[in-house]
């Protein structure tokens, strides 16, 4: 019996890179989804938004090239639905199901988004893949991932990272930080510890949507996540 029914999977577009320096590493895209068809196969309903950052990042490219912000962030949106399309493809090709959800029309590929008919895509079982954001400037995809979360009707946001978990300390430079277990909203934001960017933690403090903060890379996690198992650190609501 899995502890969550519903889940919206927050996806970096950095994870598709693997330990590779390329945009696309196959071998990583595949792992990847072996890990979502293992809670497919448990029943659990899935979201999916995806980053960019592996084609480009929307505030870097304006701090570091000088380009205006609401366009360097158009970059970023655009570079969300190229990790869309291509998930959605290796989905289908892997005999899952799965549909992309713009938040704005591309061309003749892709339609405006539309709630309702992502909710019974969503009910039928299928993958639905959220891209673009939240279609806005100024909003990462943190932000979009909460959004998207509570339109689906999520009971759980995953963060899957390069990291099993929100530490005291970064890991990499401090060999006493210790992963926590859980903590409240209330915790995170006295230890000032960044689970997400401030807009998109409002929004699932204020709506009572937990997060869990896992590993992508690590064999078995996201399942471990849905059958309410010692993994990654989940950071709830309070009472």
């Amino acid at each position: 019996m899995t502890k969550y029914k519903r889940v919206l999977l927050k996806l970096s577009g950095e994870s598709l890179m693997g330990e590779s320096r390329d945009s696309i590493n196959p071998e990583t895209v595949t792992f990847i989804l072996e890990q979502v068809k293992e809670v497919i196969n448990l029943g659990v309903k899935v979201g999916i938004v995806i980053g960019g950052g592996n084609f480009f990042r929307g505030v870097s490219g304006s701090e570091k090239l000088g380009i205006q912000r609401e366009n360097a962030d158009a970059m970023g949106m655009l570079a969300t639905i190229m990790n869309g399309i291509l998930l959605r493809d290796a989905f289908n090709s892997a005999g899952v199901e799965a549909k992309i959800f713009s938040a704005f029309p591309v061309g003749s590929f892709l339609k405006g988004y539309n709630r309702d008919s992502m909710v019974r895509r969503v009910n039928n079982g299928e993958v639905v893949i959220f891209v673009g954001g939240t279609g806005n400037p100024y909003f990462t995809t943190d932000s979009g991932a909460a959004l998207r979360g509570l339109e689906m009707g999520a009971d759980l946001l995953i963060k899957a990272t390069k990291v099993d978990g929100v530490y005291t300390a970064d890991p990499k430079k401090d060999i006493t930080a210790t992963r926590y277990k859980s903590l409240s909203f209330d915790e995170a934001i006295n230890n000032n510890l960044g689970v997400m960017d401030i807009a998109a933690f409002a929004l699932c403090r204020e709506n009572k949507l937990d997060i869990n903060v896992c590993s992508i890379f690590k064999t078995g996690s996201l399942k471990r996540v849905v059958l309410g198992e010692d993994e990654g650190t989940l950071v709830y609501c309070n009472a």
